[in-house]
């Protein structure tokens, strides 16, 4: 019965790390990108003009996919979605760096399902 309760545990903390402060799992080439994440990356770069008012809001990292930084450290943007009649669920999400700004950092996630996963943009 022990092992049976030791077994259950182990799993279940190796569950419980899958999800907790998780890293984004792989990477893409940022010219493997769609065009408009292409061209929002560009946006973030040259420190916008950006389409809509949310872009360059604090991306909270409720979902803990993105390694755990302080609050404010992450910025989301949106990647325009040809079609979507809304924001779409296209994001790019920029890390400060060591230097704290996001158009200089070199730490750029992608996601296309709205959060549910990342990727890391490699240039």
């Amino acid at each position: 019965m022990k092992r049976l309760v030791w077994a259950l545990l182990a799993l279940w903390l190796v569950t419980a790390g899958a999800s907790i402060g998780a890293t984004p799992v792989g990477d893409v080439l940022a010219a493997d990108l769609p065009g408009e994440a292409r061209a929002t990356l560009a946006l973030i770069k040259a420190g916008g003009p950006f389409a809509y008012a949310k872009d360059g809001s604090v991306f909270g990292n409720r979902e803990k996919l993105l390694p755990p930084r302080e609050r404010g450290y992450y910025r989301e943007y949106t990647v325009k979605t040809p079609g979507a009649r809304d924001r779409g669920a296209r994001r790019i999400v920029a890390g400060a760096g060591d230097l704290g700004v996001e158009r200089s950092s070199g730490e750029y996630y992608y996601s296309d399902d709205h959060y549910n996963s990342f990727r890391r943009i490699r240039e």
